[in-house]
């Protein structure tokens, strides 16, 4: 995906929850040929939540027969990408040769580093056939001492992510830990990432040995301490509070956050770094052709001017 600012909705306001510290309506922006998604990070009271630094949502969305997904190929610098879809599926393919179809519930951690291309389209079968889509995007700011390592890109179909399940709930760990259970996936930097499904009268808790946590309620509405939510919202919570989500119906979020970085991050169109330096570096050698070329790609989305 690609980040361009865009002005923030009005904000709800905690109401009994002390620990409830800030609540986002994601906002909507058109990334072109009607693709929308809703923006909850970054926001203009909190760029992140622990290194999350952007978080997107699109669909659900249909698409006919013969149209699909296009986002040409386009450059990151000092972050990491995970693309996580609940219908349809992606393909993917990045300058590091790697080509992977994107299906729902998998993992798929693209890590920038020193600097990437990649494009997200539809698959040929799926662009025939037409699909549903929704899914989210998110990107996760390296550590200053991991900015500049090497690019990578780690797959985990859904069925090899460990799973919870009880009276009511699932729970998929996509990265990092919670309820009790590690991912396979390996981060630079703490954090975690899971899918979280809840039926109508079911209480689930919320980690608090995380120092920066967050819950991004997809759809449904949940209560927390007397406040209710109707999804899509990220709600941001102070630390060491325990938290219980009590679902009013059957409600689908992700549970997210992880250890605060050293320090903020600039952050221009797909670029993140701590360093401004290094973004207008990067510019320059995006509108140079000095990144490496995504195989099988014949074009690309320009240096915003």
């Amino acid at each position: 995906m690609s980040w361009q600012p865009s002005n923030d909705p009005i904000l709800g306001d905690a109401q009994s929850c002390d620990a409830l510290e800030l609540v986002i309506v994601p906002r909507t922006r058109d990334l072109g040929d009607g693709f929308q998604v809703r923006r909850a990070l970054p926001h203009g009271k909190r760029q992140m939540v622990g290194p999350f630094i952007f978080f997107d949502h699109f669909g659900p969305m249909q698409f006919i027969s013969g149209k699909g997904m296009d986002v040409r190929p386009h450059p990151h610098i000092g972050l990491a990408t995970v693309t996580y879809l609940f219908d349809g599926s992606i393909m993917h393919r990045d300058s590091e040769g790697n080509v992977r179809e994107i299906q729902p519930g998998a993992m798929n951690l693209m890590t920038a580093g020193k600097g990437i291309a990649h494009s997200e389209r539809t698959p040929d079968v799926q662009r025939r056939d037409g699909q549903k889509m929704l899914g989210l995007q998110s990107w996760i700011a390296l550590p200053k001492g991991s900015e500049e390592i090497a690019p990578s890109f780690q797959h985990y179909a859904a069925d090899s992510l460990p799973t919870v399940t009880d009276t009511g709930f699932t729970a998929r760990i996509i990265a990092g830990s919670a309820f009790g259970k590690a991912s396979p996936v390996s981060m630079v930097s703490p954090w975690f990432y899971a899918e979280v499904s809840v039926q109508a009268g079911t209480s689930v808790p919320l980690d608090p040995d995380h120092e920066e946590r967050a819950i991004y309620v997809v759809d449904g509405e949940i209560e927390i301490a007397g406040d209710r939510h109707e999804g899509p919202k990220l709600l941001i919570f102070r630390p060491g509070d325990a938290i219980t989500v009590n679902a009013l119906r059957n409600t689908r979020m992700m549970f997210l956050g992880g250890d605060a970085l050293e320090g903020p991050r600039h952050l221009w169109w797909n670029f993140v770094s701590s360093s401004k330096e290094r973004i207008e570096q990067a510019k320059q050698d995006w509108k140079s052709g000095r990144f490496a070329h995504v195989p099988e790609e014949h074009e690309f989305i320009p240096l915003p001017e």
